[in-house]
């Protein structure tokens, strides 16, 4: 587990909200959420593999959405019932970092999943050029 102090010194106060506290960045606020390089997204805080752009689409919800993770083992979904709704929490499965939430709305094609990501809980590594 991470220190918290030492979080609060190394992310930023975003960040921190996002993956320790469970908060939400506004949406269109990140610029992952029109992002289209070639790479991979990792956790901010612990730098475990969570997504990559190959599976990113534009759902137009103004977060980076993703229809899968990684692989299996990279997320874990947990029942969230805050703010009067009944959805499901996305936490890396490494560190346990709030990432956002998943929805059965994605694209029908593929998974038909929508990973709803908080870009302030990722870091994204170029991995080639576009």
């Amino acid at each position: 587990m991470h220190d918290k102090q030492k979080l609060k010194e190394r992310l930023s106060d975003l960040a921190y909200r996002v993956t320790q506290e469970q908060a939400t960045e506004r949406p269109f606020t990140s610029d992952f959420a029109e992002q289209w390089s070639n790479g991979a997204y990792r956790c901010v805080v612990c730098d475990a593999p969570l997504f990559e752009s190959a599976h990113q689409f534009n759902a137009g919800c103004g977060w980076p959405s993703f229809d899968a993770p990684v692989n299996a083992a990279a997320v874990q979904n947990k029942r969230d019932t805050s703010a009067g709704m009944e959805r499901v929490e996305v936490v890396c499965d490494t560190c346990h970092a709030h990432l956002g939430h998943v929805f059965p709305d994605g694209p029908p094609q593929t998974t038909g999943l929508r990973y709803c990501i908080n870009g302030a809980a990722l870091k994204f590594i170029k991995t080639t050029s576009d």
